[in-house]
């Protein structure tokens, strides 16, 4: 909830009229957006997007990338680069459900052609 104060000063200012009830009604329903912005927890602990490429044969990983989810569209962009399977998935979706709390394995491609695998994670 937004701060009392502000509250009472809000529906003081109805009461005296120096506002609409329709004018306080909207800033009482900004303050509790912004409350609720303010109040929204952190992500708890910190979340990581991990790319690994190994190689199929003998199981040692050629690449292993580990990047914060802050720069998670950079990670997706560059995973796209390495498999070319991965431009037909829509990155935006991905991005959102990560957003949204998505964890584990998320991308598991294996290219033949060139012995690889890649994983990619969300922890």
């Amino acid at each position: 909830m937004a701060n009392s104060e502000e509250r009472l000063k809000i529906l003081r200012m109805i009461e005296e009229g120096k506002i609409t009830a329709e004018e306080g009604a909207r800033l009482l329903a900004a303050l509790s957006k912004a409350e609720r912005r303010r109040t929204t927890p952190p992500q708890s602990g910190s979340r990581w997007l991990r790319v690994r490429v190994t190689d199929v044969a003998t199981g040692k990983a050629s690449i292993n990338v580990n990047l914060p989810m802050g720069l998670v569209n950079v990670g997706l962009r560059m995973g796209a680069r390495f498999v070319p399977e991965m431009q037909g998935m829509d990155l935006e979706e991905l991005a959102e459900a990560m957003r949204q709390g998505l964890t584990g394995k998320i991308v598991d491609v294996v290219d033949e052609e060139q012995g690889q695998r890649v994983e990619v994670y969300v922890e």
